[in-house]
């Protein structure tokens, strides 16, 4: 079926009659340098919160220097995420990830530590200790390593089975990739991120997956074109105004949950 933006008004008033609030979050990967196309995307924010994942072992100083003077960055209350370490294939064949299971604990491990601490001593309390794995993979086997390195939460792609996969992580994920990777890597189409973003909000409201999971928007801004800065513009205007929708912030997100008895 076709989907429109009526679709998504639609859906997002059904959640305001069931006295209900459609939590959204924007993730945006691949920082490491201050650009035109990255202020383009804190333009389009104009108040929305925005999560940067940066990969940890290429970010600049200039990076953060920009973001502590940046009036947009404090207008979009701009966090800062751990992309993995350098951003590095390691599977050699196959699906591409930083952190396959075949990788030895004790790199993994002095990666993760390096990582978050590269991070904290460039961007401060902006940066929040969560993993974005680059290709949003990540062996799981590994998250026993979370702990010693300072992270404490993680985000990757599709709905979560669990808030907490591991004891003291978090899970928040990204449900709708605006990039066409497998075309020509500009804009999925406004079809498909309408029909993205309304299906995981009625998954949500329904109970079919889990409804208190923020519905994440995934960007990148190094590739985005023009026609996925006119889709941002027009969700961040239809979003705000709507009663029922509120963008979340990184720190919101992953606040650490208390633990049940």
């Amino acid at each position: 079926m076709m989907v429109n933006w009526a679709d998504l008004g639609a859906e997002l008033d059904r959640w305001q009659e069931a006295a209900k609030v459609a939590t959204l979050w924007w993730r945006d990967d691949d920082a490491v340098a201050p650009s035109a196309q990255l202020r383009r995307l804190l333009s389009i924010a104009s108040g929305v919160p925005v999560s940067l994942a940066v990969v940890p072992a290429a970010a600049e100083d200039e990076l953060a220097e920009w973001l502590a003077y940046c009036p947009r960055c404090a207008e979009a209350h701009v966090a800062v995420l751990q992309h993995g370490w350098r951003h590095f294939n390691h599977s050699g064949v196959g699906k591409k990830s930083e952190f396959p299971a075949k990788r030895p604990s004790a790199e993994v491990a002095f990666e993760l530590a390096a990582g978050w601490a590269r991070l904290s001593e460039l961007f401060g309390t902006r940066a929040v200790p969560v993993l974005v794995p680059p290709w949003n993979r990540f062996a799981d086997i590994f998250l026993v390593l979370f702990a010693g390195s300072g992270l404490s939460g993680i985000s990757r792609a599709r709905p979560r089975g669990a808030s907490r996969p591991a004891l003291g992580i978090i899970e928040v994920n990204t449900h709708v990739d605006l990039v066409a990777w497998r075309g020509d890597r500009g804009f999925v189409g406004e079809e498909a991120a309408l029909g993205g973003l309304v299906d995981h909000l009625r998954a949500r409201r329904l109970g079919v997956v889990c409804a208190d999971e923020p519905t994440g928007i995934l960007t990148h801004h190094l590739v985005q074109d023009e026609a996925t800065s006119a889709f941002l513009d027009r969700l961040v205007a239809v979003s705000v105004t709507h009663a029922a929708v509120r963008w979340l912030d990184a720190g919101k997100i992953f606040a650490p949950m208390p633990v049940s008895a």
